[in-house]
């Protein structure tokens, strides 16, 4: 293999387990897929990727639904390309990394041209590849151990925007692992700083958020408690009125 090469697949529910000879940005436009390089993983979807250095043993299952964007890029044939030493370093270790609105656009838009376009496969392929390399030059970056490769802990554990976040996505399950990578931090420094900003741990931070967001529902709107419970993340109205009893001290209903 000499050259970057470009593919779109859907990756089913089997479990695949390799290492190859080569380096590998994995992106998703739909769906998402469970991804461990050497044992610590992380889930890809539409605002998750991956980069895989080449001998790095990973694993993967997909959800049968995705639609995922694979990039195989030989090791040689990075030094034809601009910025070709940055982009050797892009792969010196594992990395998962944020994908935003924009970058995402691109991805959907380069997928379409794969089907239409099957010569530019290369060009699409080194396309990609240089928009990855100037998101993450401006992004922190971690290892897929979750440890963070630049700047000090107290600066990057942004409260608002961590609140900001989880707020939005209440009703889908929030991993501490998540919150960490946001602050660029492994997850036991994360944790031990949170706790030392806020005075609680960031599982029952989120949940006081989940609580708090589902009063304001409870008291002010015509949702019913089970549709209340789903749009905080519990997954059904029973853990959710024990959880809302204990903290507030009285059940959703009498609050209604």
């Amino acid at each position: 293999m000499n050259k970057l090469a470009v593919r779109a697949k859907t990756l089913g529910g089997e479990h695949v387990a390799h290492a190859h000879d080569h380096h590998q940005l994995i992106l998703a436009t739909c769906g998402q897929t469970e991804l461990a390089v050497e044992g610590h993983g992380d889930r890809i979807t539409g605002g998750r990727g991956c980069l895989i250095p080449c001998t790095r043993d990973h694993d993967y299952r997909g959800d049968g639904r995705n639609r995922t964007l694979v990039l195989d890029i030989p090791v040689a044939g990075l030094e034809g390309l601009r910025e070709a030493d940055a982009l050797s370093r892009l792969f010196e270790r594992p990395r998962f990394f944020g994908v935003p609105p924009r970058l995402r656009q691109l991805a959907d838009s380069l997928m379409l041209q794969l089907d239409q376009c099957p010569g530019l496969h290369n060009e699409i392929a080194a396309l990609m590849l240089r928009a990855i390399y100037l998101h993450l030059q401006d992004e922190p970056l971690i290892d897929v151990d979750g440890v963070g490769l630049a700047g000090r802990a107290c600066d990057r554990l942004d409260l608002p925007r961590l609140e900001a976040w989880v707020d939005r996505h209440l009703a889908d399950e929030i991993r501490v692992e998540q919150l960490a990578s946001l602050c660029a931090l492994s997850v036991g420094h994360f944790h031990a700083r949170f706790r030392e900003m806020t005075g609680v741990t960031p599982q029952a931070y989120v949940q006081q958020r989940r609580l708090r967001h589902a009063r304001t529902l409870v008291c002010h709107s015509d949702l019913s408690l089970g549709q209340v419970a789903a749009l905080v993340g519990f997954r059904d109205q029973g853990s959710f009125s024990r959880s809302y009893r204990r903290h507030f001290g009285t059940p959703p209903s009498a609050d209604r």
